[in-house]
């Protein structure tokens, strides 16, 4: 079994974006080696200009997550990043479209990546999608 993660986050909803940092800070934590691609609506919820947190959308647990003690989904990605040394890459087309520059992103993100490139990457390990 492989020890490498990517993770395609796509959603803006506050349930999938909150487990895709899960999964990402607990596997970069316990050494896997992790990148985490986001795209579409995920992408404007770490932009600066955007200091609001996704909506609960799926359910009754979305509203439970803004409870203390559970830390919100961009302090876990910052840890994936620092701590386990995940990758976090932005979609060159979601930049695009969005109008805004790498620099715009409130995390520490690697180079502007295409889909292609992230897919490519992730062949010889496991994906998931949020």
């Amino acid at each position: 079994m492989t020890n490498k993660l990517s993770v395609m986050c796509v959603s803006g909803t506050l349930e999938k974006l909150q487990m895709a940092a899960m999964v990402s800070s607990v596997a970069a934590a316990t050494g896997e080696d992790v990148t985490v691609f986001f795209s579409m609506n995920a992408l404007k919820f770490f932009l600066k200009e955007n200091a609001e947190l996704a909506p609960p959308e799926e359910g009754d647990f979305g509203p439970l997550i803004n409870v203390e003690g559970v830390p919100a989904f961009r302090v876990l990605f910052e840890q994936a990043a620092e701590l386990g040394d995940a990758k976090l890459l932005a979609c060159s087309m979601a930049l695009d479209l969005l109008k805004v520059d790498p620099q715009d992103l409130v995390l520490d993100f690697g180079p502007a990546t295409g889909l292609t490139k992230f897919l490519s990457d992730a062949e010889e390990g496991r994906i998931v999608s949020f």
